[in-house]
């Protein structure tokens, strides 16, 4: 049984670019996050072509005995890697730390609020908001 009393571990998933550049607003999620609740674990991984890959953050969590890993993919849609091969990796780690229970969160895109905010910058950006 899982304790309902330890915070989950946070882990925010963007897909990975081979330009570095590219990882800034997700490293900016992150640090905004870490400030507004110090006290809970958050980390970010990657799908592809940079570091941490998604495996590497789930066998880390894992070996440090996290209890329950919440996935946020930050993506605007559920494309194939929320569909095939985010599950497919989540549920090899499960096999390899099988006392972690790991969730996957829709994708951002998904959320009204994150939608909103996306109309907000459109009119802004329109210079009509």
């Amino acid at each position: 049984m899982i304790e309902t009393n330890v915070p989950p571990h946070i882990l925010l998933l963007a897909h990975g670019s081979r330009q570095p550049d590219w990882a800034r607003p997700f490293e900016a999620v992150l640090a905004s996050l870490r400030r507004a609740r110090p006290e809970l674990s958050v980390t970010l991984a990657y799908l592809e072509f940079m570091q941490p890959t998604l495996r590497a953050a789930l066998d880390t969590a894992g070996a440090g005995g996290c209890r329950r890993l919440d996935i946020v993919p930050l993506f605007l849609g559920a494309g194939g890697h929320l569909q095939r091969d985010i599950p497919q990796t989540v549920r090899e780690a499960q096999t390899r730390h099988p006392n972690m229970d790991v969730h996957i969160a829709p994708a951002a895109g998904e959320c009204p609020n994150v939608i909103e905010a996306l109309a907000a910058y459109a009119l802004q950006c329109a210079g009509v908001g």
